[in-house]
């Protein structure tokens, strides 16, 4: 069960309009390391998980990624719901915008439509685990390279504050790695 508190996790500043720089954000927004599918992806992995513990910490980073693609969707909107049409035109936004209008829809930035084929689930925790921290570290390095291209102040700080987020779980992976790792060597009789 889920109980959704109507603010975002962090405050969303954004002080100019930019197509370009939606345009490229939207990797985060449906990307295969973005928040849609680190959502999808530890909440899917929860029920392989073989402790309730590790269970819990997948079901909070889960929801904590879906608050993170809120984040994103909102930078986007505010990056171009004032631009007009013509400021499109040309722009990395341009194919977006004649298949969705302004709205954000969840897609890589290169317009490729997110798919389950993003993520991957498995019986094996471990893997699982090597997978999500895997994937945080590429959502970190993706959030890098987002903020060496942006020039709006406000839209960098959110950024930075989702980065900081990547590291905190990667951290958590591993914590969760050493939990699943010693429940299931304590299972071993020979």
């Amino acid at each position: 069960m889920w109980i959704y508190e109507k603010k975002l996790q962090y405050p969303v500043r954004v002080d100019t309009c930019n197509p370009t720089l939606a345009a490229m954000i939207l990797e985060q927004f449906g990307g295969p390391d973005g928040e849609l599918s680190a959502g999808i992806r530890y909440l899917t992995q929860r029920w392989a998980m073989p402790t309730d513990q590790a269970k819990g910490i997948l079901t909070d980073i889960g929801t904590e990624e879906f608050a993170h693609w809120e984040i994103i969707g909102t930078i986007v909107w505010k990056l171009i719901k004032d631009v007009p049409i013509k400021d499109i035109e040309g722009t990395p936004l341009e194919a977006h915008y004649v298949n969705h209008g302004k709205s954000p829809f969840p897609h890589d930035a290169a317009g490729y439509a997110w798919t389950a084929t993003f993520i991957q689930s498995k019986d094996d925790p471990i893997a699982n685990l090597h997978e999500d921290m895997a994937a945080e570290q590429k959502a970190r390095a993706t959030y890098e390279y987002l903020i060496n291209i942006c020039d709006d102040p406000g839209v960098k700080d959110a950024l930075r504050f989702l980065r900081e987020r990547e590291i905190v779980h990667f951290q958590r992976f591993g914590e969760t790695l050493d939990i699943v790792q010693e429940c299931l060597n304590s299972k071993k009789y020979y």
